[in-house]
């Protein structure tokens, strides 16, 4: 039997997931197609987390999300250190210097996750189709065909793709990236550590890459995203405990005291992809499946959750306004916000990869004399420190506090 929608998600992953809620208060009928279930948080810190800037927090207080999580696991960062290892350069953030409490707030992905699943599982216009995945999809001028795995047929108006970066959406209608490999690979753990992190976001940028010591939830436990050439970390996920133990240290500069690695070590490949496309006729892509960006400034994450909300904003515009919520032609400011948004956090990104990249005596001096000089300019400091929190920029509506849009 088929089944019609009118917005077919593709992954139920946190963006996906965040666009369904984001069309809670709509008549709108939301598929949900993810391949897999919903893992429970453990007792034991998780290794993947992000790091939430104050505009996805926002976004999450509004939709009624922020209350969901477990508010013991959530991690506020008021301070920020940067520094350049054997050096002088160094920039320090405080949230108070922009008139905040908090630069943003570490939460585990799972936590998040969780707490949206939860949430949209109550809303009455959301069908799960869990765990399945597409087999086949068919755009015609009015709907898509979509198989499921299952044998089940659906057809929607529109079809997002959520489904990261290896989207299978995206394949299928063969939209061209463009791509490159950032040559490094991403290990991820949990540390404990001598010295209390006191909610402090601490970032080292080495000759061999950045490495970033993000605080959890109990005083001396941080996550860490330590960007390495491949054959580096491998080397370094070989190595026993205690001998990691050693080099994290070292190369940390032993800023929190000795490291004591807790479970287990990921290596996750790096790559920079940029769709062509952001929408097609009766598709719009959001999150790993439009881009994705290096991990170094923490920004990879929001940026696909304002996807979300920017798409959402859309739909529900064109659904005001009596258009159909999939075509292309009312696709377009969606594809245009997005694409703006996102090549200026790629460009960034890169810019200051390639500031920290090598050891040229030269360039050291010259990249650490800018670091002290935007650390002692208070207008650029503070430009600078809105940026992180995800305060600059076109944004949606759901993303600004209540309080400025009532």
């Amino acid at each position: 039997m088929m089944q019609s929608y009118d917005v077919t998600i593709v992954g139920g992953g946190m963006v996906g997931l965040t666009l369904a809620k984001c069309l809670a208060k709509s008549h709108l009928s939301i598929a949900i197609i993810e391949a897999n279930e919903t893992v429970a948080l453990s007792d034991t810190p998780e290794s993947r987390v992000s790091a939430i800037s104050f505009a996805s927090k926002t976004l999450f207080d509004n939709l009624g999300i922020w209350p969901l999580l477990k508010a013991q696991r959530i991690t506020p960062y008021h301070t920020m250190q940067v520094w350049e290892k054997d050096s002088f350069g160094k920039i320090d953030f405080d949230a108070k210097q922009v008139d905040q409490k908090d630069l943003g707030y570490i939460v585990e992905n799972k936590n998040l996750q969780q707490a949206l699943h939860h949430s949209v599982q109550q809303q009455q216009n959301v069908t799960f189709f869990c765990p399945d995945s597409l087999q086949s999809m068919a755009i015609g001028e009015g709907e898509v065909w979509l198989t499921l795995h299952s044998g089940k047929q659906l057809t929607s108006k529109l079809v997002v793709a959520a489904d990261g970066a290896n989207s299978w959406v995206r394949s299928q209608l063969n939209i061209p990236l463009t791509q490159w490999d950032y040559e490094h690979h991403a290990i991820v753990a949990t540390i404990k550590t001598v010295e209390n992190h006191q909610a402090c976001a601490r970032q080292i940028f080495t000759p061999q890459g950045p490495l970033a010591f993000l605080p959890l939830y109990q005083q001396h436990l941080s996550s860490i995203v330590w960007s390495l050439p491949p054959e580096k970390a491998q080397a370094l996920l070989a190595l026993d405990d205690q001998t990691f133990n050693h080099h994290l240290s070292r190369t940390f500069d032993n800023r929190l005291g000795p490291c004591e690695v807790q479970g287990q070590r990921q290596s996750i490949p790096l790559s920079m992809r940029y769709a062509r496309d952001f929408a097609k006729h009766r598709v719009a892509l959001i999150g790993d499946a439009a881009h994705t960006i290096h991990p170094l400034a923490g920004q990879g994450v929001n940026l696909g959750l304002l996807d979300a909300a920017c798409l959402g904003q859309e739909i529900l515009k064109n659904v005001t306004l009596g258009n159909d919520i999939g075509l292309y032609s009312n696709l377009r400011h969606f594809e245009r916000w997005r694409k703006t948004e996102a090549t200026e956090m790629i460009a960034s990104m890169e810019l200051l990869k390639q500031l920290f990249n090598g050891e040229n005596p030269v360039q050291k001096v010259l990249r650490d004399v800018a670091l002290l000089m935007a650390d002692t300019i208070s207008p650029l400091k503070k430009q600078f420190i809105r940026q992180a929190m995800g305060l600059g920029g076109n944004k949606p509506t759901l993303c600004l506090p209540m309080s400025t849009v009532e």
